[in-house]
């Protein structure tokens, strides 16, 4: 009994937290805040308790995960309204590098070392800070860093050179099967796919990946040249 309540505790708290997190919205872990991290720290915490717990009820860890959810859920729709809530429990962006140069006052109130700040920009592929005109620490602890105008590649407008518009590529093959979702996303049918499978020289049953854009038309990569042979 014991076995098969650890497992309808472990099923159920997994699909609660995955209602939570998605209710609180799309997020990657750079972008969370401390805040962020206190909320999925205590949500894991009640599961893991109940695990080990006897004497926590499914209903009672479900109740647990529940009105935490709702508390975060409350607290973010107030931190989008208020920007002063916001601020509080968020925090604020802090610029690091004003017009090329730093501010070690905000480096201070932020606890950040010279080398902990060489180290997130070698991260953004920023080698040296002669190379910064502003750099901003994000409330989620990423950096992010718009440089000097003449260390930055040139571009097709300033070359004054035309370039095509590319639409984005669509993955139709994925190991030799076909994407139906994806094809229907590109407002294509089965049919249409084998038809021009046949005008590229190819069979389906010979395509390993095949991805397409309206733009560029297909890249096509068979069995035969994935294996080497």
């Amino acid at each position: 009994m014991i076995y098969i309540d650890t497992v309808m505790k472990l099923v159920l708290g997994l699909l609660a937290l995955l209602i939570v997190t998605r209710l609180l919205g799309k997020k990657e872990m750079g972008q969370f805040t401390p805040f962020d991290f206190v909320y999925a720290l205590i949500l894991g915490a009640l599961l893991e308790e109940s695990l080990y717990d006897d004497k926590i009820s499914i209903f009672q860890m479900l109740f647990g995960v529940a009105v935490w959810g709702i508390l975060i859920y409350i607290v973010e729709v107030l931190a989008v309204k208020s920007s002063k809530i916001r601020r509080i429990l968020k925090g604020d962006p802090s610029t690091i590098v004003r017009d090329g140069n730093l501010d070690m006052k905000a480096m201070k109130k932020n606890h950040i070392e010279m080398e902990q700040l060489r180290t997130m920009m070698r991260e953004q592929g920023v080698f040296s800070l002669s190379e910064v005109r502003d750099l901003i620490l994000e409330p989620g602890g990423n950096i992010s860093i718009k440089k000097h105008p003449h260390t930055e590649p040139p571009t097709a407008k300033v070359l004054n050179i035309e370039v095509a518009d590319e639409a984005p590529s669509i993955l139709l093959v994925d190991e030799g099967r076909i994407k139906k979702e994806n094809l229907l996303y590109a407002g294509k049918t089965s049919e249409w796919l084998q038809a021009e499978f046949q005008k590229e020289g190819y069979s389906t049953s010979e395509i390993f990946f095949a991805e397409w854009s309206d733009t560029n038309g297909f890249f096509i990569k068979t069995f035969e040249e994935c294996n080497g042979d």
